[in-house]
């Protein structure tokens, strides 16, 4: 069930990737990084070969390396997503030929593009894959540096917005390197948000009742500790859970139903780490 969920997210991701590198990227000529950029680039000095089919000459070097230094998962996924991106924009290639900008304002293109395939790569990140290209070797930046994906892309990316500034020229290469940094960051945004849990403290007289709802209904556990109120000198039962945003909602609203007066405090948790959440490395 896993896998099918996470081939689902990695194809939602593929999709986007691939639609704003085609509808906003490429008939602007912004190589924003990526062998996407790189095709962009290639493409406008030979424009009879295909930015898709360019893309998947690329991946084949890439992803090789991609899983011999990272493992066969990685690799077995980034070969998926790189594939799926490169089909999908040959596809679009076939069904809409000779596409041309949406309007003048580059920029404007530039930003939409760029949040499209940010959050497209933020989600394949995030799945443990790429979406191949020089993301494959910002990912083995990311592993042995233990620097953000985000940053990691942004480093590896430099030398093609450096080729996009000598080839597309100087206005061109701006954009395109606006467009990286804007890419990293938005990479970052992505994957922490995907990553973000509630850190929830619940003082109730019904502490029994939450904790089983915890339990069988939620899926997750709890620390129990003791503490004593100050303004009634009483002992006090406090019960602290990790949630993810969904499952804090249904928290919330069992405990509004079972008791309006509990205490609850909530904080924003952008990393957890051990059993049940994401493996120590």
């Amino acid at each position: 069930m896993k896998n099918i969920k996470d081939i689902f997210f990695m194809l939602i991701g593929t999709f986007l990737v691939a639609f704003g590198t085609y509808f906003f990227l490429a008939p602007n000529h912004i190589a924003a990084g990526g062998t996407s950029g790189i095709a962009i680039i290639i493409n406008t000095l030979f424009p009879n070969l295909p930015i898709g089919l360019l893309m998947m000459g690329m991946e084949v070097i890439l992803f090789t390396l991609g899983i011999i230094i990272i493992g066969p998962i990685f690799g077995g996924k980034t070969v998926f997503c790189s594939f799926s991106i490169s089909a999908l924009i040959f596809f679009l290639e076939k069904i809409y030929p000779h596409i041309k900008p949406f309007s003048s304002d580059i920029l404007v293109q530039l930003i939409f593009g760029i949040l499209i395939c940010g959050m497209g790569m933020g989600i394949i990140f995030n799945l443990g894959a790429s979406t191949g290209g020089t993301d494959i070797i910002a990912k083995i930046i990311n592993k042995y540096t233990k620097i953000s994906i985000g940053k990691s892309v942004l480093i590896a990316d430099i030398t093609v917005t450096i080729a996009a500034t000598i080839v597309l020229g100087v206005n061109k290469g701006l954009y395109a390197i606006l467009g990286v940094i804007l890419n990293s960051t938005i990479i970052d945004r992505v994957i922490v948000s995907l990553n973000s849990y509630k850190q929830v403290a619940i003082i109730s007289n019904h502490g029994r009742n939450i904790q089983n709802f915890i339990i069988k209904e939620l899926e997750r556990s709890a620390t129990i500790y003791y503490a004593k109120g100050a303004y009634k000198d009483d002992k006090k039962e406090v019960i602290i859970t990790i949630l993810n945003r969904k499952q804090f909602l249904k928290l919330k609203n069992y405990i509004r139903l079972l008791d309006n007066k509990a205490f609850i405090t909530v904080n924003d948790i952008n990393e957890v780490l051990g059993e049940g959440f994401s493996n120590i490395v």
